[in-house]
């Protein structure tokens, strides 16, 4: 059986992950109690579910200092468990809070929205290392459900190696791992035919092909990787998110992004362009 738990930040998108695992196939359960979960799956056996995946967050709070231990639990009983951890920044869930005039889960304790926040960060803090973290800040919602469905069909006995581009003047995403700043390097952008371009057209894979301090970033990003990368799978990790940033996230993180991600074609990569995927689609709700 597959188990593909759902938490995180309210208003950070786990309604939409959810429900895109129920197109895909997945029977789904909002807000079960993490004392629940091995019962549940039980039953769900019994039933002849094969692909389950169950939203755990704080509307159960007294349980959740429990998920930990029935997650190993789980997972040495054969199921295969994998929790994907959605989160964004404060000042941007505020907005979402704001837009669609719900009310935080939390509120109850006439706790203001930003108090309601960083209340919910301390509660979670110690099942955000459980899973694959997902920043969803500037993210689409469009954007969540492929990030979604990929993570759902990824192998989970590899480590999956998630390359994300960024700009920093957007802020560094929460979900990474490592961070490499790339600003220092030549930029395409003061050239005016090809600042409407991205690291992805062959216009600008040709401006950086010239340029040897390019080349020799993304080597040296590389060797730390296949360097460090065994120890990480020793360690039985499942994800390992690598950020390349530069100043709007449009040329050369994503030029460097791509081409890291092409090199390690023989991992289990995933790839992600932050500002490019977050460009469109509909609110996080």
């Amino acid at each position: 059986m597959q188990l593909i738990l759902i938490s995180g930040l309210s208003g950070s998108g786990k309604s939409v992950a959810l429900r895109v695992l129920e197109d895909v196939g997945y029977y789904c359960v909002d807000n079960l109690p993490a004392t629940m979960l091995a019962d549940a799956m039980a039953l769900y056996s019994q039933f002849g579910y094969q692909h389950i995946a169950i939203s755990v967050d704080t509307r159960s709070a007294p349980t959740l200092a429990a998920l930990p231990q029935v997650v190993a639990q789980l997972k040495a009983g054969g199921t295969d468990v994998r929790l994907l951890y959605l989160e964004a920044t404060s000042e941007v869930l505020v907005k979402r809070f704001s837009e669609t005039r719900r009310r935080h889960p939390l509120s109850g304790n006439r706790l203001t929205v930003e108090e309601c926040i960083q209340l919910e960060r301390e509660m979670l803090e110690h099942i955000v290392d459980l899973g694959h973290r997902i920043d969803t800040s500037n993210l689409s919602a469009n954007a969540l459900r492929s990030y979604v469905k990929v993570l759902a069909e990824a192998d989970s006995s590899r480590l999956t190696l998630v390359f994300e581009s960024f700009g920093f003047k957007h802020g560094i995403p929460l979900d990474a791992d490592f961070v490499f700043d790339v600003r220092c390097l030549p930029n395409p952008y003061y050239d005016e035919k090809l600042r409407p371009l991205t690291g992805r057209d062959q216009a600008i894979c040709d401006f950086f092909a010239g340029e040897a301090e390019v080349a020799q970033m993304q080597q040296d990003i590389a060797t730390f990787l296949q360097r460090w990368l065994p120890r990480f799978k020793q360690d039985n990790r499942s994800y390992v998110t690598v950020a390349i940033g530069c100043t709007g996230g449009q040329h050369r993180s994503v030029y460097l992004t791509e081409r890291l991600a092409a090199g390690f074609a023989d991992e289990q990569v995933l790839l992600r362009h932050r500002q490019l995927d977050g460009r469109s689609g509909d609110s996080h709700k």
